[in-house]
Parts: C-alpha cells; structure tokens; sequence
C-alpha cells in the first residue's frame, strides 16, 4: 500500500466515513490514476475532466457509479492532497428524478410466502413490517427487539444514527416462529462466517428468488419492501409524520423511557427469547 492510499484511508476514517464508502472512494481514485498510469498526485483539472467523459461517453457507468467516482475524486483533492483545484472543475451531473416501483398489497404477500425457507421468509417480511434498510436488516440483533414497547432499535443507521421503528404484531409472530427454528444467539439474522451477520448480498439475492418464485415482473430489491411499508401505512389512514416517525427519523429525545429487550444482562439468547415468547 502506497503512503498516499494510506493517509487518504486515514482522512476518511478520521471523518467517520462509512467503511463501503471508503471502499469505493479509494477504488475509483485507484481507477482514476491506472486509466492514465500515474501517480494522482501528477494529475490535475484535465485528467479529471478527461475521466469524467471517459466514464460517461466510453465505459457508460451508472450515474450512480459515476457520482461515487466524482466524490472520491472530490474528497481526494480537498482533503488529502489539500490542493485548491476549483469544485466547478470536478463538477456533479444533475440528479435523474424517478418514481419508485411500488409492490401492490397482494405482490408483497405473493412474495413474502414464495420462500419455502422460514428463514428467508423472516427476512422479507422484517424488510416490509418494519420500513428498514437492507444493512439494518442485515446488523440486527436479538437485544435490539422491544417487547415491552413493540419496537426494534436500529443502532448505526444510515448516517451513523439510531432510531427505533414498530414492531408490527404479524412480524413478531413470524420471528417468533423464526427462532423456534433457528435459535439465532447473536445476530438476528447470522451469516455462513461464525460470529458474522448475514451479508447485504444475500439478502438482495433472496429477494430477487422470491420475486421469481411469486412470478412478479417488477424489479424487487430490499428497498421495495420499505417503499411499499410506507405506501402501504398511508393507503391504511396513517398520518405521514406518523410514518416518518416510526420509519426515517431519530428519537433521540423519546417522549417515555423505551426499556430493550434482555431484562437481565446475564441472560442468554434463549431465556430472553422464551421470556419474549410467552409475553405473545
């Protein structure tokens, strides 16, 4: 590893970067110096400009592929090589604006009862029930379920924050019935690795299967699933701050003390899951 992939790896876990996105600003900076085999140090506003019609008119990335490439490049020369090249020169295409697909009631339950896996079907309908993202999905864990106040907390949510979200009557049923199988000790939802969750990928992988199983022609990722929740919520009469509540937003300064779920720090997974379980 060369002195300058370090101190950038550096600034951006001084800055609490996301450890995907430190992964791809340094890949497209890395990228960006091989396309011209040089050190980036020797390139300047040229190159940039250079780049950033390569990627757009030859290699044809996704604009979400080709914004990331422009933030590394953005935050490489301001905060690692600290050179005062002009932003305007390492400028951001406009944002294309587009409806969501939403999953009508009847293709989320078509879905939701397509795996045959009680595991998968934990997931998909942890997905819908409770509005999460796919990594909030993915780093749950057994103490983060509220029995008492029907909620599950969200810890290190996008943007480094917690939140807590509903814990929905027919989603506690289901993991209820998912860990009479699993007996999950940790992680909600563990992955192959010991001591490891379940990956994003294969929570979009199982997503996309049950989609096939169910026969829905619409493009079914773990995000459906949260805009179809919101959706959903607001067809039934809830009000939007309600939803934005519960869904999108920190409680910092709940309004009553929210107890979690082991009543004993000393309990193992399973007690506080038969506790939890007998409480239904």
């Amino acid at each position: 590893m060369t002195t300058l992939r370090q101190r950038m790896l550096d600034d951006l876990r001084i800055r609490n970067y996301a450890p995907s996105t430190v992964e791809c600003y340094v890949r497209s900076v890395a990228e960006f110096a091989k396309h011209f085999n040089k050190s980036p140090e020797l390139l300047g506003a040229e190159e940039i400009r250079q780049w950033q019609l390569y990627l757009r008119n030859e290699k044809k990335v996704k604009l979400s592929t080709y914004i990331q490439a422009i933030c590394g490049l953005r935050f490489f020369y301001r905060n690692t090589l600290n050179r005062k090249i002009d932003i305007d020169q390492i400028p951001l295409p406009r944002y294309e604006t587009k409806l969501p697909v939403i999953l009508s009631k009847a293709e989320v339950k078509a879905v939701l009862e397509a795996p045959k896996n009680l595991g998968h079907r934990a997931i998909l309908a942890t997905l819908y029930r409770s509005g999460l993202r796919v990594s909030e999905v993915a780093s749950l864990k057994i103490s983060d379920l509220d029995r008492e106040n029907h909620m599950i907390h969200v810890r290190n949510g996008k943007g480094k924050k917690d939140r807590r979200v509903m814990l929905a009557d027919q989603l506690r049923d289901v993991l209820v019935a998912y860990w009479r199988w699993k007996k999950p000790a940790d992680w909600l939802f563990p992955g192959g690795k010991p001591g490891c969750h379940i990956s994003r990928e294969t929570i979009f992988e199982t997503c996309r299967k049950a989609a096939r199983l169910a026969r829905i022609d619409k493009r079914v990722h773990p995000h459906s699933f949260r805009h179809a929740f919101a959706t959903h919520l607001l067809d039934d009469g809830v009000s939007l701050p309600v939803i934005r509540f519960y869904s999108a937003t920190g409680t910092s300064r709940p309004r009553h003390a929210i107890s979690t779920l082991p009543t004993s720090p000393s309990a193992p997974p399973e007690a506080r899951w038969r506790r939890w379980e007998r409480s239904i």
